[in-house]
């Protein structure tokens, strides 16, 4: 098998791609002799067109002498060359950074930014531009204001007196871009201001690293690594300039490609590999997935197998990251170009707001893509609103707004919860009571039943009977309880989602629920689809869409679409998919609309178009 990698040209045709390099190893890159075979093996499978060299970490200042040289290094071969800093004392100690009370570490910070300004057109701050310090000058400062407070109002000062003053001081022209990292629910804790922050800073980046599901410190989802580009995006609408991902805490390689490509499908521009030193680290991650260890050997990764297997099954000499990056990107790069802009289900998330953390990852998986803003979108039809909702307190007066004018807005038993006493009962009177209950049969009308193979637990809503209504119900031995629920007012439909205290359990839910569910939820797109849960969808605004399975098996999905289409065609391999002639299932919404069968390999993505008049090829 050709490696697609080996046969790209010198750089990729829809989006850039840089490398990062820590300052331990930009220290070392000062050694050509070092740094030549090193690079060469890297460019060999990933085409890199830009390199951010970092001047600061764990208090460790790179020479200027030997940043220039290696400066010099990539500028001669055609690569930009950037700064990066790194605000950390001691990353290794619980991502010590420094104490923004201490004079000592804010004139350290002044020298830094002047310094790398001085080398530098573009700077960027790695992940730690926070602070976590609560050592007795930071207690005193903060005085009667909660942590929150007393950080966004100094990690704001810190921001324009310590990094852009002094960097523009030396380069009046320099761009000062700071990368935020992937734990966008609780920034405002650390001193994280996505509201006024992007004002300040000449562009913003996102962290995409998703790693290890289970693992990671934030439990996040595959999805969240396309999900936070289009939040980003909406936050700072063409200032986002890329994602960034790096390989810590994964268990297997599939998980790293993985994050690369869905980082890609959200539309970066640019896309930065974390860091020189991880591309070319001798891979010692597991050929097989962690289910394989329980016994099922019987499939290989499908990213794994090109680049990384000899003939005889082994690993190859080369086994490390950079052929992964490089097989991933390619093929990525190759069907980009088709995509339109992104749409999804517009979700409301205010800033410096909590509640529900992370939910929108999960949901994503399963199959219900979606528009994260920053801003209330009054334009949607349908709107989702979790819990984090709460935190605006006109958020009542813009549900009754969209009701009115004839829309649908779904909100979480959670955010219902917390606003029963907040007037979105004079909606309806509805309760989201303390009870809770354990489920794993599920009622969609009188005769529409459907069973899980693992029971979820959901909290109890009591309702009056005949003024709002049950769209999907899970059975207990002598009770019914919500799941998704459905009240009209003012033209509208108000639908409360029973979503389960462990998301986790949403993973559980059978397919005919999450049809209903996606139904309902993505009213606004022209396509959804019918699959079990981790079946990720992208749609495009030009007929184009996206599905991916993360199930170590192989599934077939059937999408459904609701606009004139023909057949779908695999911008890939070109393979033709005719609509099956099926009736929708009973109860459905899609009567009338036309179904189509992809099979999807384990860990895999298909993308495709709708087309109108295609032949077989």
């Amino acid at each position: 098998m050709t490696d697609p990698a080996a046969a790209s040209t010198d750089t990729y045709r829809h989006f850039d791609l840089a490398v990062y390099a820590r300052v331990y190893e930009v220290r070392e890159m000062a050694d050509l002799d070092w740094l030549a075979p090193r690079f060469e093996t890297i460019s060999r499978y990933v085409k890199f067109n830009k390199i951010y060299l970092e001047t600061h970490r764990d208090m460790i200042v790179a020479d200027e002498k030997a940043v220039r040289r290696v400066r010099g290094f990539f500028t001669d071969r055609g690569i930009r060359a950037a700064g990066g800093i790194t605000v950390t004392v001691n990353e290794r100690n619980r991502f010590q950074t420094y104490c923004y009370t201490n004079s000592e570490h804010r004139e350290k910070l002044k020298e830094v930014a002047a310094f790398t300004a001085g080398l530098f057109d573009e700077i960027i701050l790695d992940d730690f531009f926070f602070t976590n310090c609560k050592c007795a000058s930071c207690i005193a400062a903060k005085g009667s204001r909660s942590w929150t407070e007393m950080r966004l109002s100094l990690m704001g000062q810190a921001a324009t007196e310590l990094v852009l003053e002094p960097a523009r001081a030396v380069n009046p022209g320099v761009k000062v871009v700071i990368k935020y990292p992937n734990w966008y629910e609780h920034f405002h804790g650390l001193g994280y201001d996505l509201q006024a922050g992007p004002r300040l800073f000449d562009g913003i980046y996102t962290g995409t690293e998703t790693r290890d599901p289970i693992a990671s410190g934030q439990h996040l989802q595959p999805y969240h690594g396309y999900a936070i580009v289009r939040y980003f995006e909406n936050i700072a609408p063409g200032r986002n300039g890329g994602g960034w991902v790096d390989p810590g805490g994964i268990r297997d390689a599939d998980r790293y490609a993985e994050q690369l490509w869905i980082t890609l499908f959200a539309k970066a521009r640019e896309l930065t590999l974390f860091d020189f030193r991880l591309l070319l680290h001798p891979l010692k991650l597991s050929l097989r997935a962690p289910w394989q260890d329980r016994g099922d050997t019987s499939f290989k990764f499908d990213v794994m197998a090109a680049p990384l297997l000899q003939s005889d099954g082994t690993l190859a000499e080369n086994a490390t990251l950079a052929p992964v990056a490089g097989h991933a990107l390619a093929r990525a790069d190759s069907v980009l170009g088709e995509l339109g802009q992104p749409l999804g289900t517009a979700c409301y998330r205010p800033y410096h707001a909590m509640g529900e953390d992370f939910l929108p990852g999960h949901l994503g998986m399963l199959g219900i893509p979606l528009d994260l803003r920053p801003d209330f979108p009054d334009r949607a039809q349908t709107v989702l609103l979790t819990e984090s909702s709460k935190h605006d307190p006109r958020i009542v007066e813009l549900i009754k707004k969209q009701l009115t004018q004839g829309k649908t807005v779904v909100v979480t038993a959670r955010l219902f919860k917390a606003l029963q006493d907040k007037g979105i009962r004079d909606i309806v009177e509805l309760e989201v009571t303390e009870r809770t209950a354990t489920v794993s049969d599920y009622r969609m009308g009188w005769f529409d039943t459907c069973h899980g193979e693992a029971a979820i637990t959901i909290p109890h809503i009591s309702y009056l009977t005949n003024d709002s209504w049950d769209l999907v119900s899970g059975e207990s031995t002598t009770a019914g309880h919500p799941l998704l629920h459905d009240a009209a007012y003012g033209g509208g439909r108000l639908i409360v989602f029973a979503v389960p205290d462990d998301f986790d359990h949403l993973y559980r839910l059978p397919p005919e629920v999450l049809r209903r569910i996606r139904e309902v939820l993505l009213g606004d797109l022209y396509i959804w689809i019918d699959a079990p849960a981790q079946v990720m969808l992208f749609v495009y605004d030009n007929d184009t869409f996206i599905v991916e399975s993360f199930l170590p098996r192989p599934v077939t999905v059937t999408a459904v679409v609701v606009k004139e289409a023909q057949a779908l065609r695999d911008i890939d391999s070109q393979e033709v998919i005719s609509a099956e002639s099926l009736q929708p299932p009973p109860g459905g919404k899609d009567a009338g609309t036309r179904r189509f069968p992809i099979l999807l390999p384990p860990h895999s993505y298909r993308v495709l178009r709708l087309e109108s008049n295609a032949r077989q090829a």
